[in-house]
């Protein structure tokens, strides 16, 4: 046999139209996309239930006597076991020998038993200061792609393992959070959508008290403002997950509809700080009081969702690849969100200035750009660099990808959920180590901010309590 040593044709000469053509399916009308859409609805719940239980709902893993004393109590197994032997009232876990297996309910019980009979300095528990509120951390990036959500899903995690006691409120009509968490979300009514629906309505209630003072005609409460009066956060929106400390405010693709109908409830009442809906909620309805962490998922744009998850969070996480892309994008998105509240800020303060109110602004406890899906053979020069120009914004460790963290994904799970017996042990910890380490960073910052919120109290206190004895001096 002989060769020309011509190269191949290229695929895309001479190709012949007619057959092309021929190819072709009829002309699609909107119908079709209907189709589109119920097929991908039975392909998703197919793949959703995977790593479900046979009747469609998600169950929490146990976990081995090795985990809980290599992740979650800092104790040596041998003393562990003992611990439970001198104890038994404690969960025994399942399982024979020393091969022991616990749900998170019962290492939970037994962190607190550790807490209360163990030995001092060592953290059983993770440190929250009493009185003060929950931290609100929103992960946003108008780049699709970034890893937003197994960021803040892993993230949730991690934060439950810990023993924090987690809210997750998901803003993606596209539901993916929902999704990893096993929620059921049937309709708008089910999402974050009433609650904002009820701080508008309130927002015209207190204006027609005003209007009704000065004899002006009320605004009108139509049907859906009327509805969401009626909400409770925790009876009619909250659901439990699989996981006993992390509840969950999930999303579906009617939520989308807010984007519209927030600015046209800001059309009717310009009085109303639309991007405090979210904020007022939280604050209203004392969820900073029922968690630890609150954790915002985003959609992938700056709309009036994101941009009311930006307003309320105290802590900023912004995920992006270590590519020129998603580096230009994540600086567009910064020099969006400078534009957007400081737009917001200026319009603000110039009607407060004319009332003789306060000014205000937009402030953030701390933001970290974090690097995800991270291949150190071939991205480290370019994430160095991202490093240097983004400097004290960027997080320190960036989030290596691996096989673990891939299947996880494709198991529509987190890796913490992952059973390590499906992989060697050195797989395992590689792989968690990825979100070990994020959370790790995260954890610093939100115990930093607690702390620094501490000192500030103190500082208020100490300052009234010398204004008093002059106070009081004055008054005799």
């Amino acid at each position: 046999m002989t060769s020309t040593g011509k190269p191949p044709v290229p695929p895309y000469l001479n190709l012949d139209p007619a057959e092309a053509a021929q190819r072709l399916s009829d002309p699609i009308d909107t119908g079709r996309f209907a189709k589109a859409s119920a097929f991908a609805a039975k392909g998703r719940d197919d793949l959703a239930r995977r790593g479900y239980a046979p009747d469609g709902r998600k169950r929490l893993r146990k976990f081995s006597t090795w985990e809980i004393c290599r992740y979650l109590i800092p104790v040596a197994p041998a003393h562990f076991r003992r611990v439970l032997k001198n104890n038994p009232e404690l969960p025994q876990g399942s399982g024979e020998s020393n091969s022991k297996w616990f749900t998170l309910e019962e290492v939970l019980r037994l962190r607190d038993h550790f807490a209360a009979e163990g030995a001092s300095g060592r953290e059983y528990r993770p440190w929250r200061p009493e009185g003060l509120p929950a931290k609100v951390v929103a992960v946003a990036n108008f780049k699709g792609g970034v890893g937003k959500t197994s960021t803040c899903a892993h993230l949730a995690m991690s934060a439950a393992l810990d023993g924090y006691r987690v809210l997750i409120v998901d803003l993606d009509s596209q539901g993916s959070m929902t999704s990893i968490m096993g929620g059921k979300v049937r309709d708008e009514w089910q999402t974050a959508f009433p609650l904002m629906a009820k701080d508008f309505a309130l927002a015209v209630q207190a204006e027609n008290t005003v209007r009704s003072a000065a004899g002006s005609p009320a605004l009108p409460l139509d049907e859906t403002l009327t509805e969401a009066l009626r909400i409770s956060a925790r009876e009619h929106v909250i659901q439990k997950t699989h996981w006993p400390n992390i509840d969950l405010i999930g999303a579906q693709l009617n939520l989308y509809w807010s984007e519209f109908q927030v600015p046209v409830w800001r059309m009717q009442l310009r009085s109303w700080p639309l991007w405090d809906a979210l904020t007022g909620c939280l604050e209203r309805e004392r969820l900073l009081d029922d968690y630890d962490i609150v954790l915002l998922d985003t959609p992938p744009a700056l709309g009036y969702l994101t941009i009311n998850a930006l307003a309320a969070a105290d802590i900023l996480l912004v995920p992006l690849g270590a590519s020129f892309l998603e580096f230009d994008s994540t600086g567009r998105f910064f020099d969006m969100l400078y534009s957007t509240f400081a737009s917001i800020e200026d319009g603000e303060n110039a009607a407060r200035r004319r009332d003789g109110l306060p000014e205000m602004r937009f402030e953030w406890d701390a933001v970290r750009a974090l690097i995800t899906r991270f291949d150190a053979a071939q991205q480290t020069d370019l994430a160095n660099v991202i490093q240097a120009y983004f400097g004290d914004f960027m997080t320190t460790y960036r989030q290596d990808y691996t096989a673990m963290v891939g299947q996880a994904g494709e198991q529509v799970s987190g890796i913490y959920e992952t059973d390590y017996r499906e992989f060697n042990r050195d797989t395992y910890v590689r792989g968690r180590e990825a979100f070990d380490r994020t959370w790790a960073e995260v954890k610093e910052l939100l115990l930093g901010t607690w702390w620094r919120d501490l000192q500030v109290q103190g500082n208020s206190r100490s300052a009234a309590a010398e204004a008093r004895p002059a106070l009081m001096s004055g008054e005799r």
